[in-house]
């Protein structure tokens, strides 16, 4: 997979980054592509993942509930990686994106 290519001996994190950005994209907008692209930090040692979708929500961290049976994901991953946010494209859409170690 492309982890591998960008030097990660584990892609663990990182495929767990795409899951969670793609799952939410899917369950909060349901219609239209999701695009992923996974590429090289151009000044920092890490990974840049994107998913794109066309939803113009933003995804929202949830307070920790010990009783919900969903809705950890994101801060899961926020814990995870380096650091992660949102884009706003031009007309409809977002990126939301989330920046890995090595």
């Amino acid at each position: 997979m492309r982890f591998a290519e960008l030097g990660h001996t584990d892609d663990f994190f990182g495929r767990l980054v795409v899951t969670e950005l793609v799952t939410n994209s899917y369950k909060h907008v349901g219609v239209g592509q999701i695009i992923v692209r996974i590429f090289r930090d151009a000044c920092e040692p890490l990974t840049v993942i994107e998913v794109q979708d066309e939803g113009a929500a933003l995804p929202v961290v949830r307070d920790e509930d010990h009783g919900a049976t969903s809705g950890r994901g994101l801060l899961l991953m926020a814990q995870l990686v380096h650091d992660w946010g949102v884009r706003p494209l031009d007309g409809e859409g977002k990126v939301t994106w989330a920046r890995c170690a090595r």
